[in-house]
């Protein structure tokens, strides 16, 4: 059983972050910048944003977190976003989750300009995703994509299982395993069966929510377990959605919780900040 760990795979990414933030700098005289929106003090996203910050800074790009307090209307938060989409200093914007009940998500989507939608969460990057077209890429969907290519695992021609249909992870990753020539089995908490499907799966992306669910039932000999969950116990343990002692002894390989897919996510949205970066010199240029 291979162990898929994200360190080697983000190394290699924030090498070449910090390559083209340098070549960046160089030609245009400014940093590319990343920045954060956060609203209230929520202990995992203050810690999670922070971290972001850091890593940026780290790899020669400019970081920026504004925050606002919990009790804070989406009208203000809004007012934010629209100065951060003019100021054509800031290359991607980032609104943290979890938001307060009174912000509407489906309106929260079309608030930041699809250019500097590093999150990729605006309908028209999400569009572009599901048509195949050039896009930011969803930070975490991306991030698995990344693993299995680092640890020469190819999609194509198997049968790949999804299991949940959320936006942010589900439903993109169902669309780049399509786009790898991945046949489809997209599962959620609705599917009759559900183990009897997911055994039939080559490749299994578990992204439910659900402390250790997925246990060796689900999974047949040999498959490959790409666990997205991140739980915490009453214990105080951070798990994954697959119950990793049992499953690593049926799998050929599983990203281990924590240390898999996790520390992707930051990788991706830096990468996708450059990217957004580059883009929008090259339309001036353009102009």
């Amino acid at each position: 059983m291979i162990e898929l760990l994200a360190k080697p795979v983000v190394e290699r990414i924030q090498s070449g972050v910090s390559e083209r933030a340098a070549n960046f700098a160089k030609a245009h005289g400014r940093k590319p910048k990343l920045t954060v929106v956060l609203v209230g003090e929520n202990a995992a996203s203050v810690i999670y944003t922070r971290k972001k910050g850091e890593t940026a800074i780290k790899l020669g790009m400019e970081s920026e977190i504004i925050t606002f307090p919990w009790t804070a209307t989406p009208e203000d938060v809004k007012t934010t976003i629209d100065r951060l989409n003019a100021d054509p200093k800031v290359d991607g914007i980032l609104i943290q989750r979890p938001l307060p009940p009174s912000f509407k998500e489906e309106e929260v989507l079309y608030w930041v300009t699809p250019s500097k939608d590093v999150d990729a969460f605006h309908p028209i990057n999400a569009g572009r995703l599901m048509l195949g077209l050039p896009s930011f890429q969803p930070c975490t969907p991306a991030g698995v994509m990344e693993i299995l290519k680092h640890y020469s695992i190819n999609p194509s021609g198997k049968l790949a299982c999804v299991i949940g249909r959320s936006s942010i992870v589900g439903k993109p990753m169902a669309a780049l395993l399509l786009q790898a020539n991945a046949t489809i089995l997209h599962t959620h908490s609705k599917t009759p069966d559900l183990k009897a499907i997911c055994r039939q799966a080559d490749i299994v992306i578990a992204a439910i929510g659900k402390a250790q669910a997925i246990n060796s039932d689900y999974i047949k000999d040999g498959a490959v377990v790409i666990d997205v969950g991140i739980n915490r116990t009453p214990a105080g343990k951070v798990v994954g959605d697959v119950a990793y002692d049992e499953v690593a002894q049926k799998c050929s390989a599983i990203t281990p919780v924590p240390g898999g897919v996790g520390p992707m996510t930051i990788a991706i949205l830096l990468e996708n900040t450059v990217w957004a970066a580059e883009q929008a010199e090259a339309a001036k240029i353009a102009r």
